[in-house]
Protein backbone atom coordinates (compact mmCIF):
# COMPACT_ATOMS: atom_id res chain seq x y z
CA UNK A 1 0.00 0.00 0.00
CA UNK A 2 1.31 3.25 -1.06
CA UNK A 3 2.62 5.86 1.66
CA UNK A 4 2.43 9.40 2.01
CA UNK A 5 5.69 10.86 1.44
CA UNK A 6 5.86 11.75 5.01
CA UNK A 7 6.02 8.94 6.48
CA UNK A 8 8.54 7.78 4.08
CA UNK A 9 11.35 10.62 4.86
CA UNK A 10 13.41 10.58 7.54
CA UNK A 11 15.50 13.43 7.87
CA UNK A 12 17.77 12.44 10.47
CA UNK A 13 18.64 9.73 8.78
CA UNK A 14 19.47 10.94 4.93
CA UNK A 15 18.57 14.03 3.33
CA UNK A 16 19.52 12.42 0.23
CA UNK A 17 16.34 10.54 -2.02
CA UNK A 18 16.08 9.34 -5.72
CA UNK A 19 12.89 9.64 -6.75
CA UNK A 20 10.43 8.58 -9.65
CA UNK A 21 7.65 9.90 -11.42
CA UNK A 22 6.06 7.57 -13.88
CA UNK A 23 3.00 8.19 -16.70
CA UNK A 24 0.09 6.98 -16.87
CA UNK A 25 -2.76 5.87 -19.96
CA UNK A 26 0.47 5.25 -22.11
CA UNK A 27 1.35 9.04 -22.67
CA UNK A 28 4.80 9.60 -23.84
CA UNK A 29 6.90 11.98 -21.47
CA UNK A 30 9.81 12.07 -23.78
CA UNK A 31 10.98 9.94 -27.47
CA UNK A 32 9.09 8.74 -30.42
CA UNK A 33 5.72 6.99 -29.87
CA UNK A 34 5.84 4.24 -32.55
CA UNK A 35 1.48 3.74 -32.26
CA UNK A 36 1.39 7.63 -33.02
CA UNK A 37 4.59 8.64 -35.08
CA UNK A 38 4.99 11.52 -32.82
CA UNK A 39 8.00 12.51 -31.21
CA UNK A 40 8.14 13.97 -27.81
CA UNK A 41 11.96 14.72 -27.00
CA UNK A 42 11.23 18.47 -26.88
CA UNK A 43 9.75 17.61 -23.45
CA UNK A 44 12.43 16.60 -21.72
CA UNK A 45 13.40 20.56 -21.90
CA UNK A 46 10.47 20.77 -20.29
CA UNK A 47 12.00 19.07 -17.21
CA UNK A 48 14.89 20.29 -17.41
CA UNK A 49 13.58 23.71 -17.48
CA UNK A 50 11.51 23.40 -14.74
CA UNK A 51 13.75 21.76 -12.43
CA UNK A 52 15.96 24.60 -13.17
CA UNK A 53 13.33 27.19 -11.60
CA UNK A 54 12.44 24.99 -8.82
CA UNK A 55 16.24 24.54 -7.58
CA UNK A 56 16.48 28.17 -7.15
CA UNK A 57 13.05 28.31 -5.42
CA UNK A 58 13.60 25.51 -2.90
CA UNK A 59 15.49 24.60 -0.70
CA UNK A 60 16.08 21.05 -2.40
CA UNK A 61 19.77 20.11 -4.52
CA UNK A 62 19.35 18.46 -7.63
CA UNK A 63 22.26 16.39 -8.14
CA UNK A 64 21.45 14.12 -11.09
CA UNK A 65 18.55 13.59 -13.41
CA UNK A 66 17.38 11.50 -16.43
CA UNK A 67 14.08 11.63 -18.57
CA UNK A 68 13.13 8.31 -20.02
CA UNK A 69 9.93 7.87 -22.55
CA UNK A 70 7.47 7.63 -20.18
CA UNK A 71 9.31 8.41 -16.62
CA UNK A 72 11.68 10.18 -14.96
CA UNK A 73 14.23 9.68 -11.86
CA UNK A 74 15.69 12.77 -10.14
CA UNK A 75 18.17 12.93 -7.13
CA UNK A 76 17.57 15.23 -4.78
CA UNK A 77 19.37 16.94 -1.43
CA UNK A 78 17.09 18.66 1.12
CA UNK A 79 18.55 21.27 2.92
CA UNK A 80 16.24 22.67 5.53
CA UNK A 81 18.98 24.34 7.11
CA UNK A 82 19.40 26.98 4.50
CA UNK A 83 15.77 27.32 4.00
CA UNK A 84 15.74 28.00 8.06
CA UNK A 85 18.40 30.96 7.76
CA UNK A 86 15.94 32.89 5.22
CA UNK A 87 14.68 36.11 6.16
CA UNK A 88 10.44 36.65 6.19
CA UNK A 89 10.70 38.82 2.93
CA UNK A 90 13.09 35.59 1.27
CA UNK A 91 10.35 33.22 2.06
CA UNK A 92 7.74 35.51 0.90
CA UNK A 93 9.94 36.16 -2.51
CA UNK A 94 10.25 32.26 -3.16
CA UNK A 95 6.80 31.58 -2.52
CA UNK A 96 5.11 33.93 -4.33
CA UNK A 97 7.50 33.02 -7.58
CA UNK A 98 5.42 29.66 -6.96
CA UNK A 99 2.09 30.23 -5.90
CA UNK A 100 -0.28 33.73 -7.24
CA UNK A 101 -1.30 35.46 -3.84
CA UNK A 102 -1.61 39.33 -3.65
CA UNK A 103 1.19 40.76 -0.69
CA UNK A 104 -1.08 42.80 0.50
CA UNK A 105 -3.43 39.84 2.00
CA UNK A 106 -0.43 39.04 4.05
CA UNK A 107 -0.19 42.51 5.38
CA UNK A 108 -4.07 42.63 6.78
CA UNK A 109 -2.95 39.48 8.95
CA UNK A 110 -2.44 39.59 12.86
CA UNK A 111 1.52 39.61 13.13
CA UNK A 112 1.38 36.35 15.01
CA UNK A 113 -0.82 34.77 12.22
CA UNK A 114 1.39 36.42 9.47
CA UNK A 115 4.14 34.58 11.43
CA UNK A 116 2.41 31.31 11.17
CA UNK A 117 1.84 31.49 7.62
CA UNK A 118 5.04 32.33 6.87
CA UNK A 119 6.71 29.39 8.89
CA UNK A 120 4.07 27.33 6.83
CA UNK A 121 5.80 28.08 3.56
CA UNK A 122 9.40 28.01 4.91
CA UNK A 123 8.74 24.28 5.43
CA UNK A 124 7.22 23.59 2.24
CA UNK A 125 10.03 25.42 0.54
CA UNK A 126 12.16 23.09 1.75
CA UNK A 127 9.71 19.73 1.29
CA UNK A 128 10.36 17.25 -1.49
CA UNK A 129 6.82 16.19 -1.56
CA UNK A 130 6.21 20.01 -2.31
CA UNK A 131 8.95 20.33 -4.91
CA UNK A 132 7.52 17.35 -6.86
CA UNK A 133 4.11 18.42 -6.90
CA UNK A 134 5.44 21.63 -8.09
CA UNK A 135 7.32 19.76 -10.74
CA UNK A 136 4.54 17.09 -11.02
CA UNK A 137 1.50 19.56 -11.74
CA UNK A 138 3.14 21.98 -14.24
CA UNK A 139 4.51 19.24 -16.54
CA UNK A 140 1.47 17.23 -15.78
CA UNK A 141 -1.07 20.03 -17.29
CA UNK A 142 1.02 21.16 -20.31
CA UNK A 143 1.49 17.63 -21.65
CA UNK A 144 -2.74 17.05 -21.11
CA UNK A 145 -3.31 20.42 -22.54
CA UNK A 146 -0.75 19.43 -25.77
CA UNK A 147 -2.58 15.69 -25.86
CA UNK A 148 -6.06 17.25 -25.70
CA UNK A 149 -6.88 15.17 -22.74
CA UNK A 150 -7.86 15.29 -19.06
CA UNK A 151 -7.09 13.49 -16.04
CA UNK A 152 -4.03 12.15 -13.82
CA UNK A 153 -1.01 11.77 -16.00
CA UNK A 154 1.42 10.26 -13.43
CA UNK A 155 0.91 7.62 -11.71
CA UNK A 156 -0.06 7.64 -7.86
CA UNK A 157 2.77 6.36 -5.26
Amino acid sequence: MPQPRSEQLNLDTTLHYHCVSRCVRRAFLCGRDERTGRNYDYRKEWIEDRLIELSSIYAVEIFAYAVMSNHFHIVVRIDPERASKWSESEVVKRYRRLFRFSPSSLDTLPASKRKERIATWRERLSSLSWMMRSLNENIARRANREDECTGRFWEGR
